[in-house]
């Protein structure tokens, strides 16, 4: 059975939860032999985790997909991520993946190009979401966690600075709070609706 963490208050307390989570790890060496430029698996499935971890659960919350970013403006086509994406399934065929380069999204999104995947996920719709993990060349982990890890770790969901900045983005952000509907699974959240 997996060991229980309650309490986790720093960027080393994630990274153990993280390192001891074998499934993690897994997911974590299979992004990695991708060689991708700047790659790095985020989101929800750093929150979730987090979330979990503090909630006390030992059995993992189901996640929607499991988030692989990378940058390379060299190559900026879609089928290059589905690509990446079919890799993954014949590693892991019963994963959500997802695989995006952030050197395009900014073409889906309608903005101006980030400058990597840290700069993509500073921009990502809520703090306790934009979070990045991933292993170096010595299989060290690292986190990246544009807006710090307060917020993820006393269980609140506000929007990111970039999308409280502007209207249609903070409907955007209100849309996704309804939708994800998280206090079903995760009662000890703190929504600030804004």
């Amino acid at each position: 059975m997996e060991e229980i963490h309650l309490n986790l208050n720093s960027k080393e307390d994630i990274i153990k939860v993280i390192r001891e989570d074998d499934w993690m790890m897994d997911i974590l060496y299979s992004a990695k032999s991708l060689h991708l430029p700047d790659w790095w698996v985020c989101a929800g499935f750093i929150r979730s985790k987090i979330w979990d971890t503090l909630h006390g659960f030992n059995k993992r919350t189901p996640i929607a997909d499991i988030d692989v970013i990378y940058y390379d403006d060299k190559n900026i086509e879609e089928t290059e991520e589905k690509r990446f994406e079919k890799e993954l399934v014949t590693i892991h065929p019963n994963e959500p993946w997802s695989v995006k380069n952030q050197a395009r999204m900014h073409l889906v999104n309608t903005i101006p190009p980030y400058l990597s995947s840290v700069d993509a996920i500073a921009k990502f719709p809520e703090t306790a979401t934009a979070l990045g993990v991933k292993l170096d060349e010595h299989n060290m982990l690292h986190l990246a966690a544009p807006h710090g890890i307060n917020d993820v770790i006393h269980m609140e969901v506000k929007p990111t600075d970039y999308f409280k900045a502007n209207e249609e983005r903070l409907l955007v952000y209100k849309k996704r709070i309804a939708k994800k509907n998280w206090q079903a699974n995760w009662h000890k959240l703190k929504i600030h609706h804004v």
